[in-house]
């Protein structure tokens, strides 16, 4: 895994795919930066001697990167249950559409969600399948289909024979392909598009007439904000919950912007993102809508300058 670098920037030279492969396997902006630091933390807690030993600092460091990853997904279902209502993984903006600074030369102190390629492997709809995977097969799915690393790489990680993760991989292959093939960002723009407008207007009509009757919505406040603590069901249901939410937010601006990588839509109020909301798109009627409500998981998409 990952590349030779043996001098101090070709090792900070690393963060960058350490948080891509974090975040997909976490879902979690700041658990993936926990997770880096604390793999940079014990790459420099090594003897100097050992760390000279080691020939590609980059693969170790995915290593054990991993290795953390995993032992917090394990954990994850203990967090899960205490936290309140539905969660959701962290929703990444693309800062060209409305930061300044998006042409910026990268430091050490960029926020790691800048870092992140926005791409169909974190597109919300995979990244909410990868979360009813169990730890082992996030790990392998995550490692050799999107990253493309050998399965005696990922075998080093899991612990197990690279026999063993080819299977893992394939059992959350088939959970993936379940899912609903992705739809062309010109066709899901269209329709988020289409949506934002029946919103804003309070038409109850062409809100039903864009959601599928089996649709559903899901909310993140995270007990930090009021919102749904259970998924609403039914395109009728959906539509009357969003005009509801309209009518009791006076001043809410409804802006259409990328979110992890595919046409979305934010609502912010007083120039505060307030949430970010996903969408699935299946024969042009949106089938799930995924709100991120949590102020901790909207911190990137606070405004700059």
């Amino acid at each position: 895994m990952g590349t030779v670098a043996t001098s101090a920037d070709g090792i900070a030279g690393e963060r960058r795919q350490l948080i891509n492969v974090a975040y997909r396997l976490l879902g979690s902006v700041s658990e993936a930066e926990d997770a880096v630091q604390d793999a940079y933390a014990r790459w420099y807690g090594l003897p100097p001697d050992r760390r000279e030993e080691i020939l590609s600092p980059g693969a170790w460091l995915t290593t054990v990167t991993s290795r953390i990853c995993l032992d917090l997904l394990g954990s994850a279902r203990a967090r899960r249950e205490r936290y309140v209502g539905a969660w959701l993984p962290d929703p990444l903006p693309d800062r060209t559409d409305w930061d300044h600074t998006a042409g910026a030369e990268p430091t050490g102190r960029a926020d790691p969600a800048d870092q992140i390629v926005l791409d169909e492997s974190v597109s919300m709809a995979l990244l909410v399948v990868l979360e009813s995977m169990t730890p082992a097969e996030r790990v392998a799915f995550v490692l050799h289909d999107v990253f493309r690393y050998a399965f005696a790489e990922i075998a080093d990680v899991l612990g197990r024979t690279p026999a063993a993760c080819k299977q893992l991989a394939a059992s959350a292959r088939r959970r993936v392909t379940v899912a609903s093939a992705p739809v062309p960002a010109s066709g899901q723009a269209d329709v988020v598009r289409q949506v934002k407008e029946a919103w804003e207007t309070r038409d109850i009509a062409a809100l039903v007439g864009l959601l599928n009757p089996a649709a559903v919505m899901t909310a993140d406040g995270g007990g930090m904000v009021g919102t749904v603590l259970r998924p609403v069901e039914g395109g009728a249901r959906i539509a009357q919950y969003m005009v509801a939410i309209a009518d009791r937010a006076p001043g809410l601006e409804i802006l259409e912007r990328s979110v992890n990588g595919a046409p979305g839509l934010v609502a912010q109020r007083a120039g505060v993102v307030v949430t970010v909301a996903s969408f699935d798109v299946v024969d042009g009627r949106v089938t799930r809508i995924w709100a991120v409500r949590n102020p901790e998981k909207l911190r990137p998409w606070a405004r700059e300058g």
